[in-house]
């Protein structure tokens, strides 16, 4: 078990000063017969506690390395970084107010900002909200006429992925205390890309496939 600070000023005590000195030895004899529950100290320990007071003039523990606590300023100014730019991210706050990232980390998650992703929505027409209408009824309606309409549809779905700086989700963030809900329209048709489909029906998964063009043929299964 190591040695308190109240543990090293009983030590310092043993010692003693002038003509009444103890010898290491003897202070450490002395100290195990105090504590005989605990563990014996070493004269290497008695002679560091007597160095260290003789030098410093106390034996309390030195002060702990590592970086120093975030003081209110900064942190107001990391919120505001954020309130100024919800799309920040904890790289560019480091660097410009010379902050590890860590700090920055624990300061959102102190004040409980989140880093929401943007959703991607497609763009849509005016006549796409009639034509969603009317796509449902005549799902309903068919399945109404044969209960195994639904199983031998191919669901399918396509992810474009772009080759010249678009919106990535994993790398975009809005900083907030609660759900902004960001959304971005976005074109489904853009130069410099890469279209990858995929596709399921009943249990069997069909694809994936990869595309320079568009998606816009059919595709036998």
């Amino acid at each position: 078990m190591p040695l308190n600070e109240r543990d090293r000023i009983e030590i310092l005590m043993m010692i003693g000063v002038g003509d009444r000195m103890r010898t290491q030895q003897e202070v450490c004899r002395l100290f195990h017969e105090m504590h005989p529950d605990r563990e014996p100290v070493s004269q290497s320990t008695v002679s560091r506690i007597e160095r260290k007071y003789r030098e410093l003039g106390h034996v309390r523990d030195a002060p702990r390395q590592g970086r120093p606590k975030i003081n209110e300023n900064v942190q107001q100014d990391v919120i505001l970084s954020a309130l100024e730019n919800p799309h920040c991210t904890v790289r560019q706050v480091s660097r410009d107010l010379n902050i590890g990232k860590s700090s920055v980390s624990n300061i959102f998650k102190k004040v409980k900002y989140h880093p929401y992703r943007v959703r991607l929505i497609h763009e849509l027409a005016e006549d796409d909200f009639d034509r969603r209408t009317e796509f449902c009824e005549y799902m309903m309606d068919h399945n109404n006429q044969n209960n195994g309409f639904i199983a031998n549809i191919l669901f399918s779905d396509e992810a474009t992925f772009f080759l010249n700086g678009h919106v990535n989700r994993q790398n975009t963030r809005y900083w907030s205390q609660e759900n902004p809900h960001w959304m971005q329209e976005y074109h489904t048709q853009h130069p410099q890309k890469v279209n990858v489909w995929a596709g399921i029906v009943r249990n069997r998964i069909v694809g994936p496939y990869f595309f320079d063009e568009n998606l816009t043929g059919a595709l036998n299964v």
